[in-house]
């Protein structure tokens, strides 16, 4: 028969087709329907009542195994979700009374290539008029005036951006509510799951085996390269890092102001030993502080003053651990807490150091 517009288009029904063995309930459908009521399922040209199977995503199970034959069960498919859908069209009719010599019109938004043009009622092919800017219709030939242009729009809208089933890449923040589960990952490759901060920055790593590898994780360990002179009250600089057991991962301490700086507010654990040697007097006492922001938060106790230490003159070993509730730019530092100036004895990783990292 003849049509007026498009020719029109057909589409048979998604079917699927499994055989029977007499014993098997379950089998896998190429799609999930909605449910039961989505399908229509025969076994051997008999029509089910929905009631003897059930659907659970792409299982289909019955209550009863079907008899065993060749490609004897039919799954037809009423409708399908939308996950397979990639277009979306929003139809807007619009009548406009031509004025005399009249060629362009303003219409709706439409997608280019989704719209429909009829002058006085006739459908108009593409190459009658020229449709490329989302919003006007411009003809080839001039309108008469009182002619009625008529046009159907279609604005589509794309679901392509929805989030991959089977991988993909998501770019921008992702919001999750409720609860994530990540499943289980067999691969041999070191790295098994990499989280980014929203301007591309790794913050956590897993390995296939669990294990966390955090990248941005403050911590620091350095020590006294040589001898240091220190005032009373003044700061200890640790000046030297090296890259086993002495780092400053992060770059949070500085080696030239003896200054950690907390990158985050939150909790942090500090520890140091300071070798003291220098004092002369039998009536003083060596000592060291953790200062926050310059004032003393923990001490490592007094070693009194004793002259010639088996031989060696006067040392003294002060040590302290000590944890902290910091801001974000609090300032942490080792003072020099005894009666008098002293040497932080130094030239070795393991005499004078300080160390310290975030808890969480």
């Amino acid at each position: 028969m003849s049509y007026i517009g498009n020719a029109p288009i057909s589409a048979a029904f998604l079917t699927d087709t499994f055989s029977g063995t007499g014993s098997q309930t379950a089998y896998t459908m190429t799609v999930a329907p909605a449910n039961t009521s989505s399908i229509i399922v025969a076994v051997t040209g008999v029509l089910q009542d929905p009631s003897t199977y059930s659907v659970s995503g792409t299982t289909l199970t019955f209550s009863a195994a079907p008899p065993s034959g060749t490609s004897n069960i039919s799954v037809r498919y009423l409708g399908i979700p939308a996950s397979g859908v990639t277009t979306t069209a929003y139809r807007t009719v619009t009548n406009t009374t031509a004025t005399a010599g009249q060629t362009s019109f303003t219409i709706p938004s439409y997608t280019v290539g989704y719209v429909d043009v009829y002058r006085n009622g006739v459908y108009l092919p593409t190459s009658d008029y020229t449709a490329t800017t989302g919003t006007t219709v411009v003809l080839t030939n001039a309108a008469t005036a009182g002619d009625t242009i008529t046009t159907i729009s279609f604005y589509v809208s794309s679901v392509l951006n929805a989030i991959p089933t089977t991988g993909g890449t998501i770019s921008g923040n992702l919001v999750v509510t409720g609860t994530e589960t990540v499943p289980t990952i067999t691969s041999p490759a070191a790295t098994a799951l990499t989280l980014q901060t929203n301007n591309g920055t790794t913050a956590l790593n897993l390995t296939s085996a669990g294990y966390p590898l955090t990248p941005l994780r403050p911590a620091f360990r350095a020590y006294v390269g040589s001898n240091a002179s220190v005032a009373q009250g003044g700061i200890v600089i640790f000046n030297t890092t090296t890259a086993v057991t002495n780092f400053n991962i992060g770059s949070n301490y500085s080696t030239s102001t003896g200054t950690f700086t907390a990158p985050v507010a939150g909790v942090y654990t500090f520890t140091f030993c300071v070798l003291w040697t220098g004092l002369t007097s039998g009536s003083s006492y060596m000592e060291a502080v953790l200062a926050v922001n310059g004032t003393a938060q923990a001490s490592s106790g007094r070693m009194i003053y004793q002259a010639n230490y088996n031989g060696y003159g006067s040392y003294a070993e002060v040590r302290l651990t000590a944890i902290a509730n910091l801001a974000s730019g609090d300032l942490v530092t080792v003072r020099n807490n005894s009666g008098a100036t002293v040497t932080a004895y130094g030239g070795d990783s393991t005499w004078t150091w300080f160390g310290g990292y975030l808890v969480g």
